[in-house]
């Protein structure tokens, strides 16, 4: 009988409760156990700025956003898609709406009230939290153990799904502990390095004084990728102190991490003005100034001024800017030097982690029988826009459900 089963979830993410939402339907006992004094910290801080859930696009090019592990996240997400994600919300009262930019957001834009129907429903359910139990291996026996502020304890599972979290944002609970526990039993584990990140300039004193903090909008990127094709995307970013973050950045994240990993640093391309072409430009650019100061010559000529004129002046030598051949080729492809990936703990959220060759097709490890994984412990990654949410749950969805029929067939 299911009921006899009890499964311990550990991490009180996205993934861990939709783990615990699975198990529980089949009448199995699950507790859930989180190092922090309440689950979803990083779900909620995720949805400050307006909760995106998933996107809205065709799910072959859904797909696509998981890069070299489309193979292992596509019957995850194939179970547990977009339009399921949102009848699942749809079943705790949150209705959803689909944005301009085709992400999938709450009608309210907020992340707590699903997050506390959520809650209140698998309490209801007779889903069981475990607060401030920090993970930390097993005992002698094999049970799971934790660090509590009343001591070390072990508690006994049946099955165990683990949903740790990658090793960003360290302050609310993923903070990769659980890589050298699992390395140390063998498990194959890929290094854990920022994804969907910002990267490091060398500003000089003056811009960084001057345009920290200022967004760079209307723009495209374009970097080379290892295999020699050009990635283009058009969006937005932000100047910071050390270098450059934000939408479009992170877009072509997993690319320029690779290439500075590959050659130490990496130069990429900035179309300031992506909306009007090169000969248009150089046009415009060419009509003669007269009196007037390079400033308003760019911003009469070319609507460039601010953050885009402080670019310009700050990437492209002195001389060029009076050339308009040069001036317009700057403009359309302005190399940008990227020395560095930010800090792990400042990323959105993590590549590396537990490799799927570890893993059966339930996301049991092969080597650790009754074990399972999820989530952002998984190796893989995705851009923002609501793939990295959805393969989060689809991932737990799995794993709640592969510890099932593991204890199933062993009765």
């Amino acid at each position: 009988m299911a009921s006899s089963m009890n499964i311990a979830i550990i991490g009180g993410g996205p993934a861990g409760l939709m783990a615990a939402e699975v198990a529980n339907r089949t009448g199995a006992r699950v507790d859930v156990y989180d190092a922090m004094a309440s689950v979803g910290r990083k779900f909620l801080l995720a949805g400050k700025g307006g909760l995106n859930l998933t996107h809205s696009e065709p799910l072959p090019t859904f797909l696509t956003r998981y890069g070299a592990r489309r193979a292992q996240i596509e019957p995850l997400v194939t179970a547990f898609g977009p339009e399921a994600l949102r009848a699942w919300a749809r079943g705790l009262g949150v209705e959803t709406f689909v944005g301009s930019s085709g992400r999938v957001f709450p009608s309210d834009l907020k992340a707590a009230p699903l997050l506390r129907a959520w809650l209140r429903r698998l309490r209801h359910d007779g889903v069981t939290f475990h607060m401030r139990h920090r993970w930390t291996g097993w005992d002698e026996h094999g049970n799971p153990r934790f660090a509590t502020p009343e001591g070390g304890r072990s508690v006994r599972a049946d099955a165990v799904v683990l949903a740790l979290g990658g090793g960003s944002w360290p302050q609310l609970g993923s903070d990769g502990a659980w890589v050298p526990v699992l390395a140390g039993r063998g498990i194959r584990v890929e290094p854990l390095r920022p994804a969907n990140c910002g990267f490091d300039v060398e500003w000089t004193d003056h811009f960084r004084v001057r345009f920290a903090g200022h967004p760079v909008k209307s723009v495209a990127v374009s970097v080379t990728n290892a295999e020699g094709v050009e990635l283009r995307q058009q969006g937005e970013f932000v100047i910071t102190e050390t270098g450059v973050e934000g939408g479009v950045i992170y877009a072509v994240s997993r690319c320029v991490r690779e290439a500075i990993l590959a050659k130490g640093t990496v130069v990429i391309r900035l179309d300031l003005a992506p909306d009007r072409d090169h000969s248009r430009l150089l046009a415009d650019l060419s009509r003669p100034r007269g009196s007037r100061s390079l400033a308003s010559h760019l911003q009469r000529r070319a609507n460039l001024e601010g953050v885009k004129a402080g670019l310009l002046r700050e990437c492209v030598p002195k001389p060029d800017l009076s050339d308009p051949v040069r001036l317009a080729a700057a403009m359309k492809a302005l190399p940008l030097r990227l020395l560095a990936p930010r800090p792990l703990e400042e990323a959105i959220s993590t590549a590396g982690g537990i490799a799927f060759e570890a893993l059966d097709e339930r996301l049991m490890v092969r080597a650790l029988p009754g074990v399972f994984c999820s989530g952002e412990m998984l190796d893989w990654e995705a851009p923002t826009g609501g793939y990295l949410l959805t393969a989060c749950l689809a991932s737990g969805r799995a794993a709640g459900a592969g510890a099932v029929a593991w204890l199933t067939s062993r009765r």
